[in-house]
């Protein structure tokens, strides 16, 4: 009874067996049809592991590949939206320096599983390695340019004094020095900037692609005044008389110093610190005056540019004015030094109510030169005002600042004391 199924079952195996593929072959047509398998491509990051840290890669490496992937439409999707799904790398593990033609290669995470990557472009690519070097350079501090007339570049000066430069060997060895260059043209003061480095072949040619550490240094240029020439400050004279009701409101002068030279070094050093102008006529005024002055330069005395300055009153309707001559008074002194002004005496315009100006005294005005924080030795310094009636202002200081020379005080003796006595004129 067993035998007749059996003989069925093989007659017919055929048959089953045809039944089973075409069942098969439907039901995966049935899913793929709804999720069907789609090829694409993927541009990915290549990345470069294990190389060494002593070796330096050379050249412009592609820093992306394409990789071909065949997946689903339900994995695609979650691929896209993915940015770790596909990673792409070479290996450098274990080579030194040289060139090699190496394969890329990728993989897929496997959650996106039954993915595929079918392609990679491109397939290999070139790795040139070199020894990574470093080298100590002294740096060499370029001037361009020179200061202005009369004034001289001392020796520079620069921090750090060393740096290191790094990168690939063959470009290193290149190096023959460092370089930072400073422009002094037309400069009167010391010079301090922060100057970037650059790196600098045998033939004077830059060297590209090295670091440098640090990449920039502090330089410091010195610009002093030559032996023949000096600063000295601008005091415009001023003479006659303005239409009564009208008052000297400023006076002011362009600029406000000169540089001055001369062939004996005796007569600049008797200089008193100041020049003066010719003297300027400002009688019957009654408006703004603002004119060219020549200088009254002594004998063996020359200016170094324009011998004229631009000299500017600006006369207004007065209230009241005063005008007076008073000591300059140092403040800030270091104990144990003295300071010697030059001119002692300056003019200065105050204004306001004229009952005011009546009642003010020397004691309630003081014209101030700040020397606090200056080495010893010869200064330019701003003059300032200190009135004790809030009614009255300073309108004008001539000179505005004076030559302030500081060094040790002499050894004090007993003499006769008496105070100033200032001179001057009240405008009504």
């Amino acid at each position: 009874m067993l035998l007749a199924p059996l003989r069925w079952l093989i007659g017919n195996l055929g048959t089953l067996l045809l039944a089973f593929a075409l069942a098969v072959v439907v039901w995966i047509s049935s899913v793929t049809s709804q999720d069907p398998n789609i090829v694409r491509e993927r541009s990915v990051p290549l990345e470069i592991i294990d190389k060494d840290p002593n070796m330096i890669l050379v050249g412009n490496l592609a820093d992306r590949v394409v990789v071909t992937i065949r997946a689903t439409q339900s994995v695609w999707d979650r691929i896209v939206d993915s940015e770790n799904a596909v990673r792409a790398w070479v290996d450098l593990g274990g080579l030194g320096a040289g060139t090699y033609e190496l394969p890329v290669r990728a993989s897929i995470n496997p959650v996106f599983d039954p993915a595929r990557i079918t392609a990679i472009n491109p397939e290999m690519v070139t790795i040139i390695l070199e020894p990574l070097a470093s080298q100590q350079f002294p740096v060499r501090l370029e001037l361009i340019g020179e200061p202005d007339t009369g004034f001289q570049r001392g020796v520079p000066a620069r921090n750090p004094n060393f740096v290191t430069v790094s990168g690939r060997e063959s470009l290193v060895s290149q190096v023959a020095e460092v370089r930072a260059t400073v422009d002094v043209s037309d400069a009167r003061d010391d010079i301090e900037t922060r100057v970037d480095l650059v790196a600098y072949d045998a033939n004077g040619d830059p060297v590209e692609d090295v670091n440098i550490t640090p990449d920039e240094i502090t330089a410091r240029v010195p610009i002093t005044l030559q032996e023949a020439f000096r600063t000295v400050v601008v005091r415009p004279v001023i003479t006659g008389t303005l239409t009564t009701g009208y008052r000297i409101n400023n006076i002011s002068v362009f600029p406000p110093s000169v540089l001055v030279n001369s062939n004996d070094r005796q007569l600049l050093n008797e200089l008193p610190g100041f020049v003066e102008t010719r003297p300027l006529d400002i009688s019957g005024a009654e408006d703004d005056i603002e004119t060219f002055v020549e200088l009254d330069l002594p004998e063996g005395i020359s200016v170094v540019d324009d011998s004229r300055v631009l000299v500017q009153v600006s006369i207004a309707a007065i209230e009241g004015s005063l005008s007076l001559t008073l000591p300059v008074t140092p403040i800030g002194l270091v104990p144990g030094y003295a300071a010697e002004i030059s001119p002692e005496d300056v003019d200065i315009i105050l204004s306001g109510p004229v009952p005011e100006l009546n009642r003010i005294e020397s004691s309630d005005i003081r014209i101030v030169a700040n020397v606090n924080g200056l080495e010893p030795g010869t200064h330019q310094v701003e003059l300032s005002v200190e009135v004790a009636s809030d009614r009255v202002q300073a309108e004008s200081i001539l000179p505005s600042s004076v030559e302030v020379t500081i060094g040790p005080a002499p050894t004090p003796t007993l003499t006769p004391t008496g105070g100033p006595t200032p001179t001057g004129t009240i405008q009504p």
